[in-house]
């Protein structure tokens, strides 16, 4: 199935252009595979998906080695041009089919109920929208369809909030690419309707101080059984 602009949201050039950040993810993204543990988290991520996967915020790519051979097809949403470059890239050395493409998470420039999964990597911390984002992924998935996420958030007492949030107020986002530190990813995946599974608690890094993105959450949801009727 090729993609075209059947998702809520008209397809646009790209919507978000931070070169500098990306140059910089781009770097310490590779170097965070082994030296703070998240190749091993990327498989725990992706273990047993079978099927078309939707990966959204697919960043330099990162991901792409990890998915099994079950997986029949991946569709790769990232917005961030640089970014994107890497990430098709990387597509070309994975062992399963990957299509990345343009998009924003708020309008995905995919048909309604095309995937049996989807994948959510360190990417609601960033969206403009996150109750947008996450009603375009239960209108993407099949009914019954899977979510495995893996993302950063708000916790570690009231010090650490109030330094996380003072952050999201002043310079964090602009020095990270829009990122924010006291989004609470869990408790939105809820409130989109998702069902949720399985959740484990992770600390990166896993020893030494913790830091304000330190705060992380590994875990599955589902989309209801029934027919989406929003």
């Amino acid at each position: 199935m090729r993609l075209s602009s059947t998702g809520s949201g008209t397809m646009a050039r790209s919507p978000v252009r931070h070169p500098l950040f990306a140059r910089c993810y781009a770097r310490l993204s590779v170097g965070a595979e082994t030296r703070l543990g998240m190749a091993g988290v990327r498989e725990r991520l992706l273990a047993g998906l079978s099927g078309r996967v939707i990966e959204i915020g697919a960043g330099n790519g990162l991901n792409f080695a990890h998915y099994p051979g079950t997986v029949a097809e991946v569709v790769a949403i990232e917005p961030e041009p640089l970014l994107r470059k890497l990430a098709s890239r990387a597509a070309l050395r994975a062992q399963v089919p990957v299509d990345v493409v343009p998009g924003a998470a708020e309008a995905l420039p995919v048909k309604s109920e095309a995937f049996d999964a989807a994948v959510l990597s360190l990417v609601l911390c960033s969206v403009r929208d996150v109750t947008r984002a996450l009603g375009e992924v239960r209108r993407v998935l099949r009914p019954g369809g899977e979510v495995r996420f893996f993302e950063h958030g708000r916790d570690g007492g009231r010090v650490m909030t109030l330094t996380q949030q003072t952050l999201d107020r002043t310079v964090w986002p602009l020095l990270s690419g829009g990122c924010h530190l006291s989004r609470e990813p869990v408790a939105a995946l809820r409130e989109a309707g998702f069902r949720l599974g399985p959740l484990r608690r992770v600390m990166l890094p896993q020893e030494g101080p913790a830091l304000p993105a330190s705060y992380c959450a590994l875990g599955v949801a589902w989309r209801p059984d029934e027919p989406d009727t929003r």
